[in-house]
Protein backbone atom coordinates (compact mmCIF):
# COMPACT_ATOMS: atom_id res chain seq x y z
CA UNK A 1 0.00 0.00 0.00
CA UNK A 2 1.60 3.70 -0.89
CA UNK A 3 1.69 6.58 1.86
CA UNK A 4 -0.55 9.05 0.44
CA UNK A 5 0.22 11.99 3.51
CA UNK A 6 2.86 11.49 6.58
CA UNK A 7 4.02 13.56 9.40
CA UNK A 8 6.64 15.80 8.41
CA UNK A 9 10.17 14.28 9.77
CA UNK A 10 10.98 18.10 11.47
CA UNK A 11 8.13 16.92 13.67
CA UNK A 12 8.91 15.01 16.67
CA UNK A 13 7.01 12.17 18.19
CA UNK A 14 6.01 13.98 21.41
CA UNK A 15 2.20 14.38 21.87
CA UNK A 16 1.49 18.65 21.87
CA UNK A 17 -0.17 19.95 24.74
CA UNK A 18 -2.38 22.10 22.78
CA UNK A 19 -5.84 22.36 23.75
CA UNK A 20 -8.37 20.98 20.96
CA UNK A 21 -9.32 22.84 18.25
CA UNK A 22 -6.23 24.82 18.60
CA UNK A 23 -4.30 26.53 15.73
CA UNK A 24 -1.24 26.00 16.83
CA UNK A 25 -1.03 22.46 15.35
CA UNK A 26 -2.05 23.24 12.35
CA UNK A 27 0.80 26.07 12.27
CA UNK A 28 3.42 23.86 13.30
CA UNK A 29 3.00 21.35 10.75
CA UNK A 30 2.72 24.00 8.20
CA UNK A 31 6.47 25.29 9.59
CA UNK A 32 7.89 22.34 9.24
CA UNK A 33 6.32 21.12 5.64
CA UNK A 34 8.22 24.36 4.99
CA UNK A 35 11.68 24.53 6.01
CA UNK A 36 11.48 20.53 4.62
CA UNK A 37 10.29 21.50 1.09
CA UNK A 38 13.16 24.26 0.98
CA UNK A 39 15.71 21.90 2.48
CA UNK A 40 17.04 24.07 5.08
CA UNK A 41 16.34 21.64 8.24
CA UNK A 42 20.17 21.78 9.36
CA UNK A 43 20.36 25.04 9.27
CA UNK A 44 17.48 26.20 10.91
CA UNK A 45 17.55 28.01 14.19
CA UNK A 46 14.24 28.69 15.90
CA UNK A 47 13.80 30.85 18.89
CA UNK A 48 10.88 30.23 20.65
CA UNK A 49 8.85 33.00 22.79
CA UNK A 50 6.79 32.42 25.77
CA UNK A 51 3.34 31.83 26.06
CA UNK A 52 1.36 28.62 24.70
CA UNK A 53 4.28 27.71 22.19
CA UNK A 54 7.14 28.21 24.82
CA UNK A 55 7.37 24.21 25.04
CA UNK A 56 7.84 24.09 21.12
CA UNK A 57 11.17 22.45 21.53
CA UNK A 58 9.32 19.15 22.63
CA UNK A 59 7.72 19.26 18.88
CA UNK A 60 10.39 19.89 16.31
CA UNK A 61 13.83 18.61 15.47
CA UNK A 62 15.95 21.65 15.39
CA UNK A 63 17.82 23.84 17.12
CA UNK A 64 15.95 25.61 19.54
CA UNK A 65 16.80 28.98 21.63
CA UNK A 66 13.99 29.69 24.43
CA UNK A 67 14.01 33.49 24.86
CA UNK A 68 12.96 35.42 27.83
CA UNK A 69 8.98 36.76 27.59
CA UNK A 70 9.02 39.46 24.54
CA UNK A 71 12.43 38.72 23.88
CA UNK A 72 12.44 36.64 21.21
CA UNK A 73 13.40 38.80 18.14
CA UNK A 74 16.43 40.66 20.14
CA UNK A 75 17.48 36.73 20.88
CA UNK A 76 16.79 36.23 17.09
CA UNK A 77 18.93 39.05 15.68
CA UNK A 78 21.86 37.92 17.99
CA UNK A 79 21.53 34.76 16.77
CA UNK A 80 21.14 35.78 13.00
CA UNK A 81 24.64 38.42 12.64
CA UNK A 82 26.27 35.44 14.59
CA UNK A 83 25.17 32.78 12.27
CA UNK A 84 24.41 34.83 8.82
CA UNK A 85 24.22 31.94 6.59
CA UNK A 86 21.52 29.82 9.15
CA UNK A 87 17.52 30.64 8.93
CA UNK A 88 16.62 31.87 11.86
CA UNK A 89 12.82 32.65 13.05
CA UNK A 90 10.44 33.38 15.68
CA UNK A 91 7.06 32.24 16.71
CA UNK A 92 5.16 34.40 18.64
CA UNK A 93 2.04 35.34 20.36
CA UNK A 94 -0.03 38.38 20.69
CA UNK A 95 1.22 38.89 24.10
CA UNK A 96 4.28 37.93 23.30
CA UNK A 97 4.71 39.94 20.21
CA UNK A 98 2.73 42.55 20.86
CA UNK A 99 2.73 43.93 24.21
CA UNK A 100 5.87 42.65 26.49
CA UNK A 101 7.71 42.51 22.80
CA UNK A 102 6.04 45.63 21.02
CA UNK A 103 10.14 47.80 21.72
CA UNK A 104 11.78 44.30 19.92
CA UNK A 105 9.43 43.95 17.29
CA UNK A 106 9.16 47.58 15.85
CA UNK A 107 12.62 47.59 16.12
CA UNK A 108 13.79 44.44 14.71
CA UNK A 109 11.69 45.37 11.92
CA UNK A 110 12.74 48.81 11.27
CA UNK A 111 15.94 47.73 11.43
CA UNK A 112 15.20 45.20 8.54
CA UNK A 113 16.88 42.45 10.45
CA UNK A 114 16.96 39.44 8.10
CA UNK A 115 14.77 37.35 10.16
CA UNK A 116 10.96 35.13 9.64
CA UNK A 117 8.68 35.80 11.82
CA UNK A 118 5.46 33.50 12.17
CA UNK A 119 2.72 35.77 14.78
CA UNK A 120 -0.19 34.16 15.68
CA UNK A 121 -2.75 36.30 16.40
CA UNK A 122 -5.90 34.58 18.72
CA UNK A 123 -6.79 37.81 20.47
CA UNK A 124 -6.37 36.91 24.04
CA UNK A 125 -3.67 35.99 26.41
CA UNK A 126 -3.91 31.92 26.23
CA UNK A 127 -1.29 30.77 28.33
CA UNK A 128 -2.17 32.49 31.42
CA UNK A 129 -5.98 32.47 31.15
CA UNK A 130 -7.29 34.28 28.70
CA UNK A 131 -7.22 37.78 29.45
CA UNK A 132 -7.68 41.09 27.29
CA UNK A 133 -4.49 41.16 24.84
CA UNK A 134 -3.05 43.76 22.27
CA UNK A 135 -5.58 42.21 19.59
CA UNK A 136 -8.46 41.72 21.73
CA UNK A 137 -11.14 43.09 19.86
CA UNK A 138 -13.68 46.06 20.92
CA UNK A 139 -16.83 44.67 22.63
CA UNK A 140 -14.79 41.05 23.01
CA UNK A 141 -15.40 39.65 26.41
CA UNK A 142 -11.79 38.04 28.33
CA UNK A 143 -11.05 37.19 32.22
CA UNK A 144 -10.18 41.11 32.43
CA UNK A 145 -12.85 42.68 30.13
CA UNK A 146 -15.91 40.67 31.42
CA UNK A 147 -18.43 43.47 29.79
CA UNK A 148 -16.23 43.65 26.41
CA UNK A 149 -13.25 45.33 25.59
CA UNK A 150 -14.33 49.33 26.17
CA UNK A 151 -11.90 51.45 23.67
CA UNK A 152 -12.30 54.43 25.65
CA UNK A 153 -10.44 53.03 28.66
CA UNK A 154 -8.46 50.12 27.15
CA UNK A 155 -7.47 51.73 23.54
CA UNK A 156 -8.48 50.22 20.32
CA UNK A 157 -6.61 47.26 19.02
CA UNK A 158 -2.73 46.95 17.66
CA UNK A 159 -2.86 45.62 13.70
CA UNK A 160 0.14 44.82 13.86
CA UNK A 161 0.42 44.00 9.93
CA UNK A 162 -0.59 47.30 9.21
CA UNK A 163 1.56 48.89 11.41
CA UNK A 164 5.12 47.26 10.45
CA UNK A 165 4.20 47.54 7.21
CA UNK A 166 4.86 51.33 7.56
CA UNK A 167 8.25 50.71 8.12
CA UNK A 168 11.17 50.35 5.27
CA UNK A 169 12.85 47.59 6.96
CA UNK A 170 9.94 45.29 6.13
CA UNK A 171 9.67 43.42 2.92
CA UNK A 172 6.84 41.13 3.72
CA UNK A 173 3.87 41.04 5.79
CA UNK A 174 0.71 38.87 5.37
CA UNK A 175 -1.85 38.25 7.33
CA UNK A 176 -3.62 34.90 6.79
CA UNK A 177 -5.55 32.35 9.05
CA UNK A 178 -6.08 28.93 9.63
CA UNK A 179 -10.08 28.43 9.69
CA UNK A 180 -10.12 26.63 6.50
CA UNK A 181 -8.59 24.17 3.90
CA UNK A 182 -8.28 26.80 1.26
CA UNK A 183 -7.22 29.36 3.72
CA UNK A 184 -4.79 26.92 5.39
CA UNK A 185 -3.06 26.38 1.96
CA UNK A 186 -2.72 29.95 1.52
CA UNK A 187 -1.07 30.38 5.38
CA UNK A 188 1.76 27.92 4.18
CA UNK A 189 2.00 30.03 0.97
CA UNK A 190 2.67 33.19 3.16
CA UNK A 191 4.92 31.09 5.70
CA UNK A 192 7.60 29.64 2.72
CA UNK A 193 7.22 33.33 1.72
CA UNK A 194 8.85 34.25 4.66
CA UNK A 195 11.35 32.00 5.00
CA UNK A 196 12.44 32.22 1.39
CA UNK A 197 12.58 36.21 1.60
CA UNK A 198 15.54 35.36 4.46
CA UNK A 199 17.73 33.12 1.80
CA UNK A 200 17.61 35.71 -0.72
CA UNK A 201 18.72 37.89 1.74
CA UNK A 202 15.55 40.37 1.80
CA UNK A 203 14.74 42.48 5.39
CA UNK A 204 12.09 41.76 8.32
CA UNK A 205 8.92 39.38 7.32
CA UNK A 206 6.05 38.55 9.01
CA UNK A 207 3.29 36.46 8.50
CA UNK A 208 0.38 36.77 10.83
CA UNK A 209 -1.85 34.04 11.30
CA UNK A 210 -5.46 34.28 12.74
CA UNK A 211 -5.83 30.89 15.02
CA UNK A 212 -8.80 29.91 17.04
CA UNK A 213 -8.42 29.65 21.51
CA UNK A 214 -11.31 27.40 22.19
CA UNK A 215 -10.62 27.47 25.54
CA UNK A 216 -10.13 30.95 26.19
CA UNK A 217 -12.97 31.60 24.23
CA UNK A 218 -15.19 29.49 26.10
CA UNK A 219 -16.73 27.57 22.81
CA UNK A 220 -16.26 24.69 21.41
CA UNK A 221 -13.63 23.68 18.77
CA UNK A 222 -16.37 24.14 16.10
CA UNK A 223 -18.09 27.09 17.10
CA UNK A 224 -14.89 28.92 17.72
CA UNK A 225 -13.92 28.38 13.55
CA UNK A 226 -17.28 30.18 13.07
CA UNK A 227 -16.16 32.70 15.45
CA UNK A 228 -13.52 32.94 13.51
CA UNK A 229 -14.97 33.94 10.49
CA UNK A 230 -17.40 36.11 11.95
CA UNK A 231 -15.74 38.54 14.00
CA UNK A 232 -11.79 38.47 13.60
CA UNK A 233 -11.59 37.97 9.77
CA UNK A 234 -13.48 40.86 9.29
CA UNK A 235 -12.03 43.07 11.89
CA UNK A 236 -8.27 41.61 10.71
CA UNK A 237 -8.57 41.25 7.58
CA UNK A 238 -6.47 38.65 5.66
CA UNK A 239 -4.15 39.62 2.73
CA UNK A 240 -0.53 41.09 1.50
CA UNK A 241 0.35 44.32 3.32
CA UNK A 242 3.84 44.49 1.92
CA UNK A 243 5.94 42.39 -0.53
CA UNK A 244 9.21 44.45 -1.77
CA UNK A 245 10.28 41.61 -4.12
CA UNK A 246 7.01 41.92 -5.86
CA UNK A 247 6.76 45.32 -5.88
CA UNK A 248 10.29 44.86 -7.25
CA UNK A 249 12.75 46.20 -4.77
CA UNK A 250 15.32 44.17 -3.36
Amino acid sequence: MSVVYKKSPVLTDAPMHYCPGCGHGIIHKLVAETLVELDVVGKTIFVASVGCSALAYNYFKLDMVQSPHGRALAVATGVKRALPNHVVFTYQGDGDLAAIGTAETIHAAARGEKLSVVFVNNAIYGMTGGQMAPTTMPGQVTQTSPYGRSTETAGYPVRVCEMLATLDGVAYAERVAVDTVPHIRKAKAAIKKAFSNQLAGRGFSIVEVLSQCPTNWALPPLQAIEWLKENMIPYYPLGVFKDTAAEGGE
